[in-house]
């Protein structure tokens, strides 16, 4: 899932991507008002967290923009202003939560997935292929009924094969998407993490999902 988080703060958005990342999330960031506004109406986002005083045009002039645009994407006020007021008007605004800084960050993941749960159940929340099933909101993976035991990465990759079910992801491709790296011809970092998934995605089970073609990458498919 994707998310934008508007925050001008360095340490406060670089510690929210470091965490979202490790929660299988994918993170753009905007350091001011206008960059917000940009990413938000261009790109397509599951949730937007958004700091209400931003450089440039702040957190209500934001949400009011975007709702005038008729963008209706969820979004939660991250923010030091903490009078009901304010609290109040980010509600009135479109605002679907709003939590207080200082917070701890398990919370603010628990608003988050509560808001990513509202409202009908969209499919592309939950990723299927042959008895493998990739839960996003959840954050929980299975196959054939079992729970599986992944890290936080194992989880991104999963998912990104899971997303481009069929197609063949370079080795590339997965560093940049997975790792936000440049992939280095003698870094090894992609090949150690599928050996890992697989052993527990496919090692205990049949039919085999994750296949190698020899010298263009890796593919994620049911093979008769």
């Amino acid at each position: 899932m994707k998310i934008l988080i508007a925050e001008d703060e360095p340490k406060t958005s670089a510690y929210l991507k470091r965490g979202m990342e490790e929660n299988g999330f994918v993170v753009d960031l905007a350091g001011n008002g206008d960059d917000a506004i940009h990413l938000a109406s261009n790109c397509s986002y599951d949730l937007i967290i958004l700091d209400v005083m931003l450089p440039g045009r702040d957190g209500w002039t934001i949400i009011s923009e975007l709702r005038r645009r008729e963008i209706s994407t969820p979004t939660l006020f991250l923010t030091a202003r903490d009078s009901v007021h304010d609290r109040v008007m980010g509600l009135e605004l479109g605002a679907d939560d709003y939590l207080v800084k200082p917070f701890a960050f398990s919370e603010l993941l628990a608003r988050m997935r509560s808001i990513l749960r509202r409202g009908p159940p969209r499919p592309s929340l939950v990723l299927k292929l042959a008895d493998l099933e990739l839960d996003l909101i959840r954050h929980r993976a299975a196959r054939s009924g079992h729970v599986l035991d992944l890290t936080p990465k194992e989880f991104q990759l999963l998912s990104l094969l899971l997303r481009r079910t069929g197609e063949v992801l370079s080795r590339t491709l997965i560093a940049e998407s997975v790792w936000d790296i440049n992939f280095e011809s003698d870094s090894n970092v992609v090949d150690v993490h599928i050996r890992r998934l697989r052993s527990k995605v496919d090692d205990p089970f049949d039919p085999k999902l994750i296949h190698t073609v020899r010298g263009a990458g890796y593919v994620l498919e049911a093979r008769a």
